[in-house]
């Protein structure tokens, strides 16, 4: 007779990792969109806001890889340049994305709505605060002091420029456990808006929590929202929220101001020896 036995983490939930832009921060996520409209212009290439949100969450040269793979923007590139793109043309782009996201990014670190509140009943759990994004240090060596004067300070910023490669690798995730202190996985929860954040958090043995209205899969400020015909919000809130689902999303809520009742189902489960 053989026997086979497993272990399963039954304790609290010990962290979080929130994603940044569209989760904690800037509604909508519109700063590295904004930045992408211009630096393809720029080149006297035309791209829509659809394009530029299509590899949100990714490190940004491979968010400027992703761009430029659509069929539309490959066809617009070949027609001003008469060939396809190369990689140096991807770190060209890059080169000259960085200053122009520098330059804006202190207009886009105001807090979505409800982060405060969260953030407050966290460390009231005893819950530490980590977090990853698509950016890179020198990016949130701007973003995260001006975040911090309107409040809201992780415990702990991972970027991918510190791990050997961004999402959807789980290398932020682990660095973030590692800092904090925290063992197993399993007590983690990642939270964000974009399909790769879920798929960050699956691959690093994490419980994972979409975002559907307040992030990139959106894309609309808190006014645009808030304007929406009440039938025309559902919709696309559950096409948001469908998305996020298939891409592996344990739970999905509207934004970060309802993130508490995802943890609490999420802690129900724990408690009956479930894993992400």
């Amino acid at each position: 007779m053989e026997f086979r036995y497993q272990r399963s983490y039954r304790g609290p939930i010990q962290a979080v990792i929130l994603d940044w832009a569209g989760t904690a921060v800037d509604y909508g996520s519109f700063a590295p969109t904004a930045v992408f409209l211009r630096l393809f212009k720029s080149m006297g290439v035309e791209i829509s806001a659809e394009d530029a949100r299509s590899g949100m969450g990714l490190m940004k040269k491979d968010h400027l890889r992703t761009i430029l793979s659509r069929e539309a923007v490959s066809r617009a590139w070949i027609a001003a340049f008469n060939h396809p793109y190369q990689e140096s043309d991807i770190d060209n782009l890059f080169d000259n994305f960085i200053p122009m996201q520098l330059a804006v990014l202190e207009d886009y670190a105001t807090p979505i709505p409800g982060l405060h509140e969260v953030t407050r009943l966290l460390r009231e759990r005893g819950i530490k605060i980590g977090s990853t994004t698509g950016y890179i240090r020198s990016m949130m060596d701007i973003l995260a002091p001006k975040a911090s004067e309107q409040g809201y300070q992780p415990d702990c910023i991972v970027c991918p420029d510190e791990v050997p490669a961004g999402r959807p690798y789980p290398w932020m995730c682990y660095q973030n456990a590692q800092k904090m202190g925290i063992f197993p996985m399993a007590a983690m929860v990642k939270v964000g808006d974009t399909l790769v954040d879920m798929e960050e958090g699956l691959n690093a043995g994490m419980w994972t929590v979409g975002l559907s209205l307040s992030g990139n899969l959106l894309g609309l400020t808190e006014a645009e929202v808030e304007a929406l015909p009440i039938e025309k919000r559902a919709s696309e809130n559950q096409r948001a929220a469908q998305r996020l689902y298939q891409a592996g999303a344990h739970y999905v809520v509207d934004g970060i101001w309802d993130l508490p009742s995802a943890l609490d189902k999420i802690s129900s489960r724990i408690e009956r020896g479930e894993m992400p």
